[in-house]
Order: structure tokens, then C-alpha cells, then sequence
């Protein structure tokens, strides 16, 4: 099924361009206005809204007022012919995901919807049932105030790290998030953000290993009309995006010296300018850092700066591997057995004691990562059966037996 997409302008050559563009890869719905708009809001549900500022009647702004106010929560970019930083960041300020100017680079635009989609897959994939959330030290629930995306979990490791969670979410204190691959260091830096007086602003994941060393400073903090190669027009980066809320910087050890030093000045004077620019712009942000490299060893192999690294240090939360919380393991494996068989619109799978017991004994050297792989493949193949001992991978068999026998 393709994604939905409404667009809403007054021009018709726009309009047209648009759609010769994105019609092979979306279904494309058209408003001239804002009450067209919300005709087509309230009868279809869409991925992405597209919407010019200025029109006659009620402007883009409205647009996007209205169209936030829907239970499926699209995507909202804003177009203008009158580009501004004002106007741009109050397009931000309402839930705009981002701000492009006319003339359009319809390539452009074209790549900055597909990553909006990717990045909103990415946030769903981590989205977890919120009935089976670990109880903090209070006796809550991290459901109570973090609903999007419950974390599942009633071992005291993860009761502790979300207990951490919830002692340093109101500071302003920066956290860096250290653990191993797969441990949802996303899933625990958006619990920092929904626990702290933020949770209203914006969350921003940026996955920094994902992203060219060449545009990173580009895409945290902007850049200005012909600042490099292809900069067509000025661009309003990410920091400026996310005032009032948090940056999570995901693999913060990939970062490049350059915007090592820029992050480095930002965290020291809450400032920073535009790629092309001597301005000093300033907005309120909170830093969350994940890594699952040792940065004192990159210190001491002279590729991330020690005195970032003293900044960034201030409270470190360790994220339990799967095989130190191995009580989660069955919660884990019939959530996501779930999850999968309604996507799917399969029975779900059932698991023989035999099998829960191996599972339970396996190191997941992916973590959550591999589990959720695993239940994916089990409900693909054994769809509204029980999993027996025969219809499981030797791996989990051998590490089994080499764990009993210790």
C-alpha cells in the first residue's frame, strides 16, 4: 500500500508538478484551500500533509493546526515563496516537520519525505504495549507519563534504569546512554524526554553513523544560501527545530572533529550558528548521547575530543543487555509474537515450556534486536502452532547445553 499524501495549495502548477513527481510512490489527494483541507482530513487518513503558507482564507498554519489535531498524526511540511527564519521556525513551532522554500527543489523535497517516513517507521518499530512496563521505585508505572512508547520489562535491572530515568529526566542535566547494540538506547532516551518538562516540544533521534560526516554539521545546525555545493537556499538545521525539546544523538562516537567542536561550543554557550554563517543563534535544548563504544578509547586514539567527552559525561545510565534480564525474555517473545502475527493477520505462536526454557538460557548477542528478528521469523513459519524444541535454530540449542554445563 502506498503512503498517503495530501497536498494543499492554491497554484495549480504546483499542484501539477507535485503530483508528475510523487504520484508513482504515493496516493495523492489535492486541496486548493483550508476547507478542502479539512474535508479530505476528516474522510482520509494521511502519512504526509504538504501544504503552502499563504493562501486565501485560512493560511498553512491552520493546516497544520487542524491537521495535528488527528488521531494518525501525518507527517506536516510547510512550503512558502516567502521564506524566513521567522516564518520557518513558527512553522516548527506549530508541528511543522520541516520548512521548504519555493521555487521548490522537488529532489530535494522528494528525499526529505522519504526520511520523514523512515524516521516515523523507526519510532513505531520501538513502540511497545503499555500495560506490561516495569514498576519504578515509587510504585509507578513508566506508562503513567510515557505512553508512546512503553518499555516492557519486570526485571530490577530495567526497574532501575528506569527508576535513574525518572530521578534525571526533570534536570537539565545532559545523559549519555551507554550499552549494547540492540539494547533500545532510542526506546530509553524518548522515556528521558516524556518523563522531563519537555515532553510537550519536540523529540529528535538523529542516527549519526546513518548520516554523511559531510552533512551532519549541515543537518544540526543549518547551513545559509551557498554556504557549499548545492546549498540552493537556507536551511534551518535541527538544533533550531527542536527549541524547547531534545536531540538524541544515537552512535555519538561516529561524530567528526568538526562537529565535535561545534557541539562541543553549543553545550558551553547554548549557541551556535549556520553552516556559512557568523551569527549566533540561540535555543534551549537538552542533549541525550547513546554509544556502544568505549569513548574513552577513541579519547586516547585522538578521534573524539576529551574535553566533549568531560561535557557530555555528566550522568551515564547503563542499559542492561538482554541476557542480564532474562525474566523479560517471555514478555519480550509473546509481545512481539503479537505484534508480528497482527501485521501479518496470522495466528499468532504459541511456545512450549521446553522452548521458553532454551530462549531464556540463549546470550542474544543482538539484544532486543534479535529477539524481535527471531519472533518475526517464528510467526512467518509457525504461524498458529506451539514452537517445539525441533523447529528452533541449533545455535539456541548449543548455547544452551554449553550453559548447563558450566
Amino acid at each position: 500500500m502506498l503512503p498517503t499524501l495530501l497536498i494543499v495549495d492554491d497554484e495549480k502548477n504546483t499542484r501539477d508538478a507535485l503530483e508528475q513527481l510523487l504520484n508513482a510512490d504515493y496516493e495523492v489527494f489535492f486541496a486548493k484551500n483550508f476547507n478542502e483541507a479539512v474535508v479530505l482530513m476528516k474522510n482520509e487518513k494521511f502519512d504526509i500533509i504538504l501544504t503552502d503558507l499563504r493562501m486565501a482564507g485560512k493560511n498553512g498554519m491552520f493546516v497544520i493546526d487542524e491537521a495535528l489535531r488527528r488521531p494518525y498524526n501525518p507527517i506536516c511540511i510547510m512550503m512558502s515563496a516567502y521564506g524566513s527564519v521567522e516564518t520557518a521556525v513558527e512553522a516548527i513551532k506549530h508541528g511543522a516537520y520541516d520548512f521548504v522554500t519555493k521555487p521548490l527543489d522537488l529532489e530535494k523535497l522528494e528525499m526529505l519525505m522519504r526520511r520523514a517516513l523512515a524516521n516515523r517507521a523507526s519510532r513505531r518499530n520501538h513502540a511497545q504495549s503499555s500495560d506490561r512496563t516495569a514498576p519504578l521505585a515509587d510504585g509507578t508505572r513508566a506508562c503513567d507519563k510515557f505512553s508512546i512508547e512503553a518499555i516492557i520489562g519486570k526485571s530490577h535491572a530495567i526497574a532501575d534504569v528506569l527508576a535513574k530515568i525518572k530521578k534525571v529526566a526533570p534536570s537539565k542535566a545532559t545523559v549519555l546512554l551507554d550499552g549494547e547494540t540492540g539494547t533500545g538506547k532510542e526506546l530509553f532516551a524518548n522515556a528521558v524526554h516524556h518523563f522531563s518538562r519537555r515532553s510537550g516540544k519536540p523529540f529528535i533521534p538523529i542516527h549519526c553513523a546513518s548520516l554523511q560526516k559531510n552533512l551532519l554539521e549541515s543537518e544540526l545546525f543549518g547551513h545559509e544560501k551557498g554556504a557549499f555545493t548545492g546549498a540552493d537556499s537556507r536551511r534551518i538545521g535541527l538544533f533550531e527545530s527542536a527549541n524547547g525539546g531534545t536531540i538524541f544523538f544515537d552512535e555519538i562516537g561516529e561524530i567528526d572533529v568538526q562537529t565535535q567542536i561545534k557541539l562541543l561550543r553549543f553545550l558551553e554557550t547554548k549557541t551556535f550558528s549556520r553552516v556559512g554563517s557568523s551569527e549566533n543563534i540561540s535555543v534551549d535544548v537538552r542533549i541525550v548521547c547513546a554509544t556502544n563504544r568505549n569513548l574513552q578509547k577513541l579519547v586516547e586514539q585522538g578521534i573524539f575530543r576529551e574535553d566533549l567527552l568531560y561535557r557530555l559525561n555528566v550522568v551515564t545510565i547503563e542499559l542492561p543487555p538482554l541476557r542480564n534480564r532474562t525474566e523479560d525474555i517471555p514478555l519480550l517473545l509473546h509481545y512481539y509474537v503479537d505484534v508480528f502475527a497482527k501485521q501479518n493477520d496470522v495466528p499468532r505462536v504459541n511456545f512450549s515450556d521446553e522452548v521458553t526454557a532454551v530462549l531464556m538460557s540463549y546470550g542474544w548477542p543482538g539484544n532486543i534486536r534479535e529477539l524481535r528478528n527471531f519472533c518475526e521469523s517464528a510467526v512467518i513459519f509457525y504461524a498458529g502452532q506451539t514452537l517445539k524444541i525441533g523447529d528452533i535454530d541449533r545455535k539456541f540449542l548449543c548455547e544452551s547445553l554449553r550453559s548447563q554445563t558450566q
